[in-house]
């Protein structure tokens, strides 16, 4: 059974997220996602995040026919997670074309894959934070 490795905040849960879901567990026979716990949330992305607790994030997360499990971390990173679950590829949303992703380096190390989308990044959630905060100070 070929393992397939995500993760995330997931804090507002847009068609962003459900694609790169998607095309990741397309990849393999199962999808665990790594959800950052709301204190980890806080130390990557500010106190006011996250917005929705990491229980309706993950209850969001299973409800989509992609995941078939969802983990909670409180590090920053999810390489801990990583590291014992030791998944045959690890997919990182398109954003990180370029850049140094957590966990590549010992995915690699033992024959898997690290997979980056190449389409165009048109939605996250601290855009969309940003544009619901405009529109109400407009």
């Amino acid at each position: 059974m070929m393992t397939v490795f995500t993760n995330g905040c997931f804090d507002l849960l847009h068609v962003g997220h459900v694609r790169l879901l998607a095309f990741a567990r397309s990849l393999g026979d199962r999808l665990v996602v790594g959800l950052n716990s709301d204190a980890s949330v806080r130390q990557l992305k500010g106190p006011t995040r996250p917005i929705v607790p990491v229980e309706e994030r993950r209850e969001m997360l299973l409800a989509l026919e992609s995941v078939d499990q969802v983990i909670v971390f409180d590090e920053p990173t999810p390489l801990l997670l990583i590291e014992a679950l030791r998944p045959e590829v690890l997919v990182k949303g398109p954003d990180y074309a370029g850049r140094e992703c957590c966990g590549a380096k010992l995915v690699e190390s033992y024959g898997g894959r690290v997979v980056i989308p190449n389409w165009p990044v048109r939605q996250s959630s601290t855009r969309i934070v940003e544009r619901i905060l405009a529109q109400g100070a407009a």
